[in-house]
C-alpha cells in the first residue's frame, strides 16, 4: 500500500514540538507526508492585528514543512474558535477526502487547552465520516468519499498530561534521534513565537524547552530522544499497527529499562487511553488535488516563500 500520512493539529508549532522528527523520518523514507493546521494562530501574538500574525505564522509553517518536502494546508478556522460542531465536520472531512490520507496523525483529545482538544474530536469523527458515501460536506464540486476509515494517531498532550496534570502515556515511542537536528530546524522556522511563548507561556527559549521534552519522552522508552503517540482502536477504526510499521526499526515500548525495538507486530494499547478566519490572511495557491481542479474557499495551501 502506498501511504500518505496527515499531520493535522490546532496552531502552527504544534506539529513541530510534538511530531517533527518521525515526520522527516517517513519523509526521508519516501512517504507523502501532508501537515495542516487548523488555525493560522491568529491569536498568538502581542505585537500583531489577527490577520499580520494569521499570515506569518502560516508562512512560518510553510516554510517548516518545505524542509521535509512536505506541504502545508490551512483549514481556515481562528483561535479559539475550533469546535466539534457539523459544518466544521463538514469543513475537515472534505480536507480529508481531498487529501486522501492513509494515516491521520493528530492532537491528543485530553490536552490543556480548547483548541487542541476540539481539533483531535473534529479529527476522529472526520476520519469516520469521510469514509461514508452518503456523507455530504455542502461543497458543490466535493471530493469523492474515500475508501476507507484512515488510520487514527494521537500525538502527545503538550507537557504529557491532561488539564488535571494527570500523565497521559503514549502506546509507543519513535527514536527520533537522527532526525532530532531537522525537527529543531523546522521549529525555528517560527520565529514569530518566541516572545509570545515567553510573555503567554514562560518559556525563556522554546527550542530548549522542545529539547528537554523530547528527551523526557524517549526516557519513558528508555531512548535518548523519542517522540510518543497512541493508537486510536474505537471500533471501527483500522486496528492494523500501519504507523508502527513505517517505523518498526525505530519503535520503542515506554518502559525505562526495555531497550529492544518494539515488533509492529506486537503493538497493544498500553493505556486506555490540538469558521470564520481572518480578512484573506493567506493568498490561496494550488488546489488540492491533481485528477481534478477543485476551489475549496475553507483551506489554503501555504507555499514556502523563496528568500
Amino acid at each position: 500500500m502506498e501511504h500518505t500520512i496527515l499531520a493535522i493539529h490546532a496552531h502552527p508549532d504544534d506539529i513541530e514540538f510534538l511530531a517533527a522528527g518521525t515526520l522527516a523520518s517517513l519523509a526521508r523514507a519516501g512517504y507523502r507526508v501532508i501537515l495542516a493546521t487548523m488555525t493560522a494562530g491568529d491569536c498568538g501574538t502581542v505585537n500583531h492585528e489577527a490577520a499580520e500574525i494569521a499570515r506569518i505564522r502560516a508562512q512560518e509553517a510553510a516554510n517548516s514543512a518545505a524542509l521535509i518536502q512536505a506541504r502545508y494546508f490551512y483549514l481556515g478556522f481562528r483561535d479559539m474558535a475550533v469546535f466539534s460542531d457539523h459544518p466544521s465536520r463538514q469543513r475537515v472531512t472534505e480536507f480529508l477526502r481531498a487529501v486522501r490520507p492513509t494515516i491521520v496523525i493528530t492532537s491528543s483529545p485530553e490536552d490543556y487547552m480548547a483548541d487542541h482538544e476540539a481539533t483531535a474530536l473534529l479529527v476522529r469523527d472526520a476520519c469516520f465520516s469521510a469514509a461514508l458515501p452518503n456523507y455530504s460536506t455542502g461543497e458543490a464540486d466535493a471530493a469523492m468519499p474515500l475508501a476507507e476509515i484512515p488510520a487514527l494517531y494521537f500525538m502527545d498532550p503538550i507537557g504529557g498530561v491532561d488539564r488535571n496534570g494527570t500523565e497521559i502515556i503514549p502506546h509507543f515511542v519513535v527514536d527520533i534521534e537522527k532526525t532530532f537536528d531537522l525537527k529543531i530546524a523546522m521549529l525555528m522556522e517560527h520565529k514569530s513565537q518566541r516572545e509570545w511563548l515567553r510573555i503567554r507561556h514562560g518559556l525563556e527559549n522554546y527550542v530548549s524547552n522542545m529539547q528537554k521534552w523530547t528527551r523526557a519522552r524517549g526516557a519513558l522508552a528508555g531512548i535518548r530522544i523519542g517522540e510518543g503517540f497512541r493508537h486510536y482502536k474505537g471500533h471501527p477504526y483500522p486496528q492494523d499497527p500501519r504507523l508502527e510499521s513505517l517505523v518498526e526499526g525505530q519503535l520503542y515500548r515506554p518502559l525505562a529499562h526495555q531497550q529492544e525495538p518494539l515488533d509492529p507486530s506486537m503493538v497493544t494499547p498500553m493505556v486506555a487511553a490540538m469558521a470564520d478566519r481572518s480578512a484573506d490572511p493567506i493568498e490561496q495557491t494550488k488546489p488540492l488535488s491533481k485528477a481534478r481542479k477543485r476551489s475549496y474557499s475553507f483551506v489554503r495551501q501555504v507555499s514556502r516563500r523563496t528568500p
